[in-house]
């Protein structure tokens, strides 16, 4: 723990199912614009996140020496104060805790965030003490955005109101009161300040304004004793300080052990829930991004049913539903749901659907979710889709030249970086899946003459798709006109993995095998195989640097679920040992970067350092559906 060098990189995050989040450094040094004690969204003001506490410093006092165990990197990479160097243990088994030792002193620091409301809890016990001691707390404020960095301002308000044990402070207009509130009584000194030219290496490495001012209104300070416990809450409301304590126990009562992989994801997958009023949403990652539909209907099922949490299942897809319905009829809506009206989006909500059946049976899918699902793919028959094309042979068509038609969606100078365009691997095969599912709930629905067009309309692209992707070793990534695009990505494994397979086994066969030599690492596939002329497998450098090789070369775990699925279709339960040997890279995962979860991406090229978003839905997802797998192929074999 006093190794920064070992320690600055690894990340914890915290969220309450309602948008608030608490992330920092293992140290509480913060990395990142984005990290915070408190972040949360201000309806007041607009839909992203703001960050409101950035830090809290303590202070041990004792015989009048001060030992400051906060700790915050300064401009010229210089750390003040250094109180790293006083921990001795860090646990986030169940929740974070932190041990430090001045002396003879040990405190015990943990923290809570409180569900469904944005509010911290923070608890200080004194484990041992030989003399009278002191503690004195300095909260550094920021009051704003994530993606943005604040600086000394004359605009700021240094005014504070007295609270029960505490005081009630607003930076700015258009916020609301911010209530920091002790479970002690105490002595607060207004000393209003600017800590100025606090740096956050992580923007800095990405290429962006990485120094910040942070406001500390004053110090609050009080006596500890052996043995006593004292609990800081901070946020928008004010709250009864003489209920913390049973606040605190409730909110630790409904924490859960992560003491595997299993639990860990588990974890994490519950931290992407965002409910609102009676909409629920899975959040396609932290600390930066919103709902998007793509990521939210690959990462659903693995995020809610695998773990147990039918509930939320229901919820996101009725919000989800309700979206969808608005955008099959054209009329106008504000989607929460971002990117609803990307190309391959409701054939990956058609594939959700199939997931659910895992779950429950076909019966009980369709009479949920069939007639949704043969609305979206009449929507698409019936050329309604604004960016899909039926061409004659059943094939889609997608202009994706100057918008992203899929997920490898990085853009440059108002253009996509992969311009992948005309007929697309993936698409198509989610395409001839839809439409043989969707003949599926037909006959349960006893719609016959909807389920033999159907039938007959896969059949034909089925061919269609065969002649145009497949070029004798494996498929395309995607055709338009006379160019083949023939570049190893990961996309075709969808026409493998899929329940309906386009593919004869042979060709099945092949495009694993290709992808298995050229795609497949310890942290899922690579986005383009090593043997490109375009391979850049580092995602380091500038903005541009980073979409340049955002999909041209790292690992992105979430397409190691199709790969699986692919896998154990071609060698049933002969290949468990091998799968179960790739996921102990995902094991080795758990305590390192964000710990307990996954992130976005990882570089292409061993050790496999991860990037992008510090905790990922569709990544999570994906490994928890692959140890679901493996569960089921384990109890087949008893």
């Amino acid at each position: 723990m006093t190794n920064l060098e070992r320690t600055l990189s690894k990340e914890i995050i915290r969220t309450n199912r309602a948008g608030t989040y608490s992330s920092s450094s293992i140290t509480d040094c913060n990395t990142r614009k984005y990290h915070g004690l408190l972040v949360t969204p201000v309806a007041e003001l607009d839909d992203a996140n703001h960050v409101i506490i950035s830090s809290l410093d303590e202070t041990i006092v004792q015989h009048g020496a001060e030992f400051n165990l906060g700790i915050h990197q300064y401009q010229y990479n210089i750390f003040s104060p250094n109180g790293h160097k006083y921990i001795r243990q860090f646990n986030c088994q169940v929740i974070s805790q932190t041990i430090y030792r001045v002396g003879g002193v040990i405190l015990l620091k943990e923290r809570l965030l409180v569900g469904f409301e944005p509010r911290i809890l923070l608890k200080y016990t004194l484990l041992d003490a030989h003399s009278p001691t002191t503690i004195r707390f300095r909260p550094f404020l920021a009051f704003r955005r994530v993606d943005e960095l604040t600086h000394a301002n004359p605009l700021a308000d240094n005014y504070f109101d007295e609270a029960e044990k505490g005081i009630s402070v607003k930076m700015y207009d258009g916020y609301p009161k911010l209530f920091m509130q002790f479970s002690k009584k105490n002595t607060y000194t207004h000393s209003p300040d600017w800590h100025k030219n606090i740096k956050y290496y992580k923007e800095e490495q990405r290429g962006y304004e990485n120094l910040e001012d942070l406001y500390v209104p004053g110090v609050f300070e009080m006596p500890i004793k052996k043995g006593e416990t004292i609990i800081f809450s901070a946020g928008f409301s004010k709250i009864d300080t003489s209920k913390l304590k049973i606040l605190w126990d409730y909110e630790y009562s409904k924490r859960n052990e992560r003491n595997d992989m299993y639990n860990c994801l588990k974890n994490s997958a519950q931290q992407f829930y965002l409910r609102e009023g009676n909409k629920v949403y899975l959040l396609a990652g932290y600390p930066w991004y919103k709902p998007r539909a793509r990521d939210e209907f690959i990462a659903l099922v693995p995020c809610t049913l695998a773990i147990g949490r039918k509930d939320y299942f229901e919820d996101i897809v009725n919000t989800a539903i309700d979206e969808i319905k608005f955008f099959l009829s054209g009329k106008k809506h504000n989607f929460k749901i971002e990117g609803l009206d990307a190309p391959d989006v409701l054939l990956w909500f058609i594939n959700l659907v199939q997931k659910f059946e895992e779950y429950s049976c076909p019966e009980e899918a369709a009479k949920k979710y069939g007639k949704i699902v043969l609305e979206i793919v009449d929507f698409i028959r019936l050329q309604k889709h604004p960016r899909l094309f039926l061409h004659s042979k059943g094939l889609l068509y997608v202009d994706g030249r100057t918008t992203p038609a899929t997920w490898m969606n990085a853009m440059e100078n108002g253009h996509p970086i992969t311009p992948r365009t005309g007929y697309i691997v993936e698409i198509n095969a989610l395409w001839y899946n839809a439409m043989k599912y969707a003949a599926d709930i037909a006959k349960i629905l006893k719609e016959k003459h909807t389920a033999e067009l159907l039938q007959g309309q896969a059949e034909t692209m089925r061919e269609a798709f065969v002649d145009t992707f497949w070029n004798g070793i494996y498929l395309y990534d995607y055709v338009d006109g006379d160019y083949h695009d023939r570049e190893v990505r990961p996309n075709m494994i969808y026409a493998v993995g899929l329940p309906f397979s386009p593919l004869e086994k042979t060709q099945q066969k092949a495009v694993l095998d290709i992808v298995t030599r050229e795609l497949l690492t310890t942290k899922g596939l690579r986005s383009l195989s090593p043997k490109s002329g375009i391979y850049r497998p580092n995602y380091v450098g500038g903005h541009t640097d980073r979409d340049r090789n955002y999909h041209n070369g790292p690992v992105w775990t979430f397409t190691f679920s199709a790969y699986a699925r692919a896998y154990f279709k071609i060698y049933k339960q002969s290949g468990l040992s091998f799968i179960k040997r790739i996921m102990v890279g995902f094991e080795a995962e758990m305590p390192e970067l964000c710990i307990g979860s996954l992130n976005e991406l990882y570089d292409g090229n061993p050790p496999f350092k991860g990037h992008g978003g510090m905790s990922f839905a569709a990544s999570v997802g994906a490994i928890l559906e692959v140890m679901e797998m493996i569960k089921e192929l384990e109890k087949a074999q008893l």
